[in-house]
C-alpha cells in the first residue's frame, strides 16, 4: 500500500529550502516553483490567487516588492552590460520594481526607447530588434500582439540574481549560439558535397 503523503512534511521541506535566502529571494522562488507547477499565482496586495499566466508569459504583478524606485536608480543598480542586458533590465523593472501606477507586463519598442531617455542612455537605431534579440536569447517572451515582450524566468533570474555581474552571461550564449551555426553550417556542407 503506498505512503500516503504528509503535507506538514511537505511543509518543513520548503521551509528549510528556503532558509537562507532573504525574503525577496523566497518570494520570487515561491513565485518561480508556482508557475512550474502550473498553480495560480498570488499578486502582491492581493489575497486572491491570479489565475496561471497563458503560454509561458508571466503573471501580472506577481510577487512585486514594497519599495519601488526609479528605472535610473534600478539601471544603475544592475549595470547591464549590452543592449539585450538592457532591454531586459527595463522590462523586468516594468514588471516588477515601477510604482504600482507605471507597471506593465509587457514593453515595446517605444517604451524601451523611453527607458534609454530616462536613464539618460543613447537611443537605440532599431529598438525593435534589440528587443527581438533578448526573445532569441532566451530573455524575453514575444507579447500577446505583435511588438511587445514581457520579461521571463530565464531573463528575470539574469536581472534579479546575475547583473550586477560581468556581462558574461549573454555573451556566451551568444558564443554558443555562433559555435552552433558553425557546426550546423558545417554539417550541411558535407552532407552536400
Amino acid at each position: 500500500m503506498p505512503q500516503q503523503k504528509d503535507d506538514l512534511e511537505a511543509v518543513r521541506l520548503v521551509a528549510d529550502a528556503l532558509e537562507g535566502f532573504d525574503s525577496k529571494d523566497q518570494e520570487r522562488i515561491i513565485r518561480w516553483a508556482r508557475e512550474k507547477l502550473g498553480l495560480a499565482v498570488v499578486s502582491a496586495g492581493s489575497t486572491q490567487p491570479s489565475p496561471p499566466p497563458p503560454s509561458g508569459l508571466p503573471a501580472p504583478n506577481a510577487a512585486a516588492p514594497m519599495g519601488s524606485k526609479d528605472l535610473k536608480t534600478f539601471v544603475a543598480e544592475k549595470r547591464p552590460k549590452n543592449d539585450v542586458q538592457f532591454a531586459t533590465t527595463v522590462a523586468y523593472y516594468y514588471r516588477f520594481e515601477a510604482p504600482e501606477n507605471l507597471r506593465k507586463n509587457e514593453i515595446n519598442a517605444d517604451d524601451l526607447q523611453e527607458g534609454c531617455r530616462l536613464v539618460g542612455r543613447e537611443r537605440f537605431p532599431v529598438p525593435g530588434q534589440t528587443l527581438r534579440n533578448a526573445h532569441t536569447l532566451g530573455l524575453l517572451n514575444k507579447g500577446r500582439e505583435s511588438g511587445p515582450f514581457a520579461v521571463n524566468s530565464v531573463g528575470e533570474n539574469l536581472v534579479a540574481v546575475a547583473l550586477p555581474g560581468d556581462g558574461e552571461s549573454v555573451s556566451r550564449m551568444q558564443k554558443r549560439k555562433k559555435k552552433k551555426k558553425k557546426r550546423k553550417k558545417k554539417q550541411l556542407t558535407r552532407a552536400k558535397g
